[in-house]
C-alpha cells in the first residue's frame, strides 16, 4: 500500500479541535457535594462522542480517498467553519446552545457525506462502491438527527444521538463493503497519534493549573513532580507503541483502530480531569478513588485491545501481562481504600502503574 503522508491542513484542523476536548474535559470539574453528579458524566460522554465522531468521518475519508487537491480543501476548509460553531456552542447547557451545536454538528457530517457521493469516478470500482455505501447511509444519521428539531425536552436530545448512534454503528453492519476498500494503516495510526497528543496537552494543561497555586510544600512538589513522570509515562507507552510494535501492513476496515479510540480518548480525557481534582482535594474520598482508577483502568483497556490487533504477533501481550497490570491497578486501590492516603500517593502510585506498563508493552 502506498504511503500517505498527513497534510497541513489536516494538522490545522486538529489543532481546532483542542477547544473542543478542553471544554469537553472542563464539564467533569463541575463537582457538587464531594461527587461529579451523574447529569455531569453523562454530559461529558454525550459533548465528547460527536467531537469525535465529526473528527473520525473527516479523517477516514482523507484516509481512503482524500488528496491534497482544490476540492477537497474547499470541503475541509468549510468543515473547520461548522467544527468553530459546534465548538463555540459546546456547553453543558444544551438548550441554551442547542441550535449553533446542531447547525456545527450536522453541518460538518453533511460535508462528509457530500464527500463521498462525490468520489470521482476515475476510482475504481470497489471504492467507489465503499464510498457510495458510507454516504448514503450516513444520511440516514443525519436525517434522523435533523428531526430532533421538531421536538423539545428530553425527547430532541434523545433524537439527536439515536441519528448519531445510526451514523456510528452502520459502518459496522457495512463491514463486507469496508474490507474491499482497507484503510491506509500507516496513516490511520498517525492521524490517531496525533489527537492523542491533543488529549495528552489536556493532562499538561492541568500540571499548569497545579503549578499555579501559590501554596507550595512538599505534597505539592511530589504531586506536580509524580503527575509530570505519570504523562511522560503514557507518551512514552503510547507512541513506542505506534513507532515500533504495530505493523503497518495489515489491512483492515480500521474499526479496531476507531471504535477503540473513542474509549482511549474517553479515558485520557478523565485521567487530565482526575489530576485536577486531586489537587483541589475537595472530592469524596471513595468517589475520587474509584474515579482516578477507573480512569486508568479503562485507559489500560481500551489501549490493550486496540494494539494487540496491530502488533507483530511475537510481540502480543500474554495473558500474565493482563494479570499484572490488573493485579496493580487493583492492589493499589483496595490498601487506598482500607488505608487512605495523601493526593500525591494516589498520583505516584498510577504513575508506577504507567511506567510498569510501557516497560512491558515496549
Amino acid at each position: 500500500m502506498i504511503e500517505k503522508k498527513v497534510t497541513w491542513l489536516e494538522l490545522f484542523y486538529d489543532l481546532l479541535l483542542v477547544a473542543a476536548v478542553s471544554k469537553a474535559t472542563h464539564v467533569l470539574l463541575h463537582a457538587e457535594h464531594g461527587t461529579i453528579p451523574l447529569e455531569y458524566l453523562s454530559k461529558f460522554v454525550l459533548i465528547f462522542i460527536p467531537i469525535w465522531w465529526g473528527w473520525v468521518g473527516q479523517t477516514l475519508f482523507v484516509n481512503r480517498f482524500g488528496q491534497d487537491i482544490l476540492i477537497h480543501r474547499v470541503f475541509m476548509i468549510l468543515q473547520l467553519l461548522f467544527v468553530l460553531v459546534m465548538t463555540a456552542s459546546l456547553s453543558p447547557d444544551f438548550d441554551q446552545y442547542y441550535v449553533p451545536f446542531f447547525v456545527g454538528y450536522i453541518g460538518s457530517r453533511v460535508l462528509t457525506a457530500l464527500q463521498y457521493l462525490f468520489v470521482h469516478r476515475a476510482k475504481a470500482a470497489h471504492q467507489q462502491v465503499t464510498a457510495s455505501y458510507l454516504g448514503t447511509h450516513f444520511l440516514i444519521g443525519i436525517l434522523i438527527s435533523a428531526c430532533s428539531l421538531f421536538f423539545d425536552s428530553w425527547i430532541r436530545y434523545a433524537v439527536l444521538y439515536a441519528g448519531i448512534a445510526v451514523d456510528i454503528l452502520l459502518p459496522l453492519m457495512g463491514r463486507r463493503h469496508l474490507v474491499r476498500t482497507p484503510i491506509n494503516t500507516h496513516h490511520l495510526f498517525e492521524r490517531f497519534a496525533l489527537f492523542t497528543l491533543i488529549l495528552l496537552g489536556e493532562s499538561v494543561v492541568s500540571i499548569l493549573a497545579v503549578l499555579q497555586f501559590n501554596h507550595w510544600d512538599l505534597p505539592s512538589v511530589l504531586f506536580v513532580a509524580f503527575t509530570s513522570l505519570l504523562v511522560i509515562a503514557m507518551w512514552w507507552q503510547y507512541f513506542d507503541n505506534i513507532d515500533k510494535k504495530v505493523s503497518r501492513e495489515i489491512h483492515t476496515a480500521g474499526q479496531m483502530i476507531i471504535y477503540g479510540h473513542l474509549f482511549v480518548y474517553l479515558s485520557m480525557s478523565m485521567i487530565a480531569a482526575a489530576i485536577q481534582l486531586l489537587y483541589k482535594d475537595q472530592m469524596d474520598y471513595s468517589f475520587l478513588l474509584a474515579f482516578v482508577f477507573g480512569s486508568v483502568l479503562l485507559y489500560f483497556l481500551s489501549t490493550s485491545v486496540v494494539f494487540h490487533r496491530y502488533r507483530h504477533k511475537h510481540l502480543r501481550l500474554k495473558p500474565y501481562h493482563l494479570a499484572i497490570m490488573l493485579g496493580i491497578l487493583a492492589c493499589c486501590f483496595v490498601i487506598d481504600l482500607i488505608f487512605p492516603v495523601p493526593n500525591y500517593a494516589i498520583v505516584g502510585e498510577v504513575m508506577i502503574f504507567f511506567i510498569v506498563y510501557a516497560k512491558l508493552t515496549t
